[in-house]
């Protein structure tokens, strides 16, 4: 009985769960995934680096700079991509990260998102799994939506957050929908964070472990603009309006978002 017990405690250390078990229903479909089998700079004909930001903080006043085709902030190998922010004066910023999207490489309307990730500690980082609209129908943010599946911060690591914004609700109005849950291990260990997005609603989970809905209120595109497609992005931004809320420690660098996997699932 204490070999079993030590062995289940060395599976779970190691980060594996049930939560893909829910994308292995049949009714789930695997269209677009990166496993990071391959070593060298993430997979061009996947990813993106998105560097229109840099200039004005992203609109969040960010501290970071994000690069482009640098091994020392995003880099592929033993299985895993490594985004990694490091303190470096570079172009007025003190900071170097990068920011990755799927846009127009992939694109999905309703979907499952399933991302195996380990997160960076740290204050003033705020790394992030999330999506925006591809085509943004309905106008700029927030008009055409934004799905944060997975937000943390550094000053508050035990705990992530899924949040949804919209015209009618959205954090420059104070009106945002979001919801946190408890998670002592998220960054000491890996864990599946994923979206389920359909035409009523959105859900969000962790492990398997459902924690946020939003629900399509079936009104207006203000608060339902959630019928186009949006893109994947994975980015580790330092400071900003929220990562940045109780400083940023520079003794803590560098910091790693490490990637084990992300997986696109639509229903058959």
């Amino acid at each position: 009985m204490k070999t079993y017990i030590l062995l289940l405690l060395a599976v779970l250390a190691a980060g594996f769960s049930s939560a893909s078990l829910q994308a292995q229903d049949k009714s789930w479909n695997l269209v677009w995934s990166d496993e990071f089998n391959y070593r060298g700079l993430p997979d061009a004909s996947k990813w993106n680096y998105d560097t229109v930001g840099n200039s004005y903080g992203w609109g969040n006043n960010e501290s970071q700079w994000y690069t482009v085709g640098k091994r020392k902030n995003a880099w592929v190998k033993g299985g895993k991509l490594t985004i990694t922010s490091l303190a470096e004066p570079i172009n007025g910023k003190k900071y170097s990260s990068a920011r990755l999207t799927t846009k127009g490489k992939g694109d999905w309307k309703y979907c499952r998102v399933e991302v195996r990730a380990k997160l960076p500690s740290g204050i003033g980082t705020w790394p992030a799994i999330w999506m925006l609209p591809s085509d943004n129908v309905y106008g700029k943010w927030p008009r055409s939506g934004e799905i944060d599946i997975m937000e943390h911060v550094g000053f508050d690591p035990d705990s992530v957050l899924s949040t949804s914004h919209t015209e009618a609700f959205n954090h420059m109005i104070g009106t945002q929908v979001g919801k946190s849950t408890y998670l002592p291990t998220a960054t000491t260990g890996f864990h599946v964070y994923a979206l389920e997005w359909d035409e009523n609603e959105l859900r969000s989970y962790v492990d398997g472990r459902q924690y946020f809905t939003y629900k399509n209120l079936h009104k207006t595109s203000a608060e339902w603009p959630y019928d186009q497609r949006f893109h994947l992005i994975l980015n580790l931004a330092i400071g900003g309006g929220l990562g940045g809320q109780k400083g940023i420690d520079d003794k803590a660098f560098p910091h790693r978002f490490e990637i084990d996997y992300v997986r696109i699932y639509e229903k058959k």
